[in-house]
């Protein structure tokens, strides 16, 4: 693994044409991701591998969990943050000036000055991206804060939920939406992709729900986050870009760094 983290065994010299990003496209044009299209000639297609599905109120209720007794929220994705305000606007909660937020990334951090009055002295985030980064975070709160983990249903970040249980903190895991495949069978059918940049352990799931008998064939397949990159190996699948590493913190620079060193050769 090289320290930009592309791993160079599984990456075959060939002209990269085309980009599966397996999420929406954004709503900018001036998103970083057309720089890369304008700077490598490249073509991205977004297509979402996942939906989300809010879990109501009522069905929240049976978890028999009182948001305002919880001191500090966690939170690993924008969706997250969606489904957790729309869940207390559902049930009336009125979430306390105090309460703390702990991020997985700055950007993620920052999309909670949509709900909230954005103040640094209660929303914490990683240096880098990687959970490693988030426990150094949690390691100077864990004995003063009562955490709720906002989760999917069926995507729960072990590695958050194993350092929280070994650290004994106080916690409870809050599901609050749920995820399930895209049928994306169309556009794995009818388009060869050069990379396939994935984001969640679900979105590897779905490929092979859509696409069972999937073989790499050559294609640099791209992951963020530790969870990820693990559903890849497990799924038999070789990693040929890994995010978020100190020198690529999301998966923007990731490519650039991957799609650069491609035209070197």
């Amino acid at each position: 693994m090289s320290k930009n983290g592309v791993n160079k065994a599984d990456v075959q010299a060939k002209a990269i044409q085309k980009i599966l990003i397996s999420q929406p496209r954004p709503e900018s044009d001036k998103s970083p991701y057309f720089e890369l299209t304008r700077k490598y000639n490249v073509e991205l297609d977004f297509h979402p591998f996942i939906e989300l599905e809010g879990i109501s109120a009522r069905e929240f209720r049976k978890q028999k969990i009182e948001i305002q007794n919880y001191t500090a929220i966690i939170f690993t994705s924008r969706n997250a943050i969606d489904h957790f305000f729309r869940t207390c606007e559902e049930m009336k909660v009125n979430v306390s000036q105090d309460t703390k937020y702990f991020c997985i990334t700055e950007a993620v951090a920052l999309y909670l000055q949509k709900f909230i009055l954005y103040r640094k002295r209660k929303v914490f985030y990683g240096a880098d991206g990687t959970n490693k980064s988030l426990f150094d975070v949690f390691n100077k709160h864990k004995n003063n804060e009562k955490f709720l983990y906002v989760c999917s249903e069926n995507q729960q970040d072990n590695d958050i939920v194993n350092w929280l249980k070994t650290n004994e903190c106080d916690f409870m895991l809050a599901f609050m939406y749920r995820t399930k495949s895209s049928d994306i069978k169309k556009v794995l059918q009818s388009t060869e992709y050069d990379i396939i940049c994935f984001f969640t352990p679900s979105g590897v799931k779905s490929l092979f729900d859509n696409a069972p008998g999937f073989r790499q064939n050559g294609t640099v397949i791209g992951a963020f986050g530790s969870n990820t990159s693990r559903a890849i190996e497990e799924a038999g699948l070789n990693l040929g870009i890994i995010a978020p590493q100190p020198e690529a913190p999301s998966m923007v620079s990731a490519l650039d760094l991957f799609l650069a060193s491609q035209t070197k050769k």
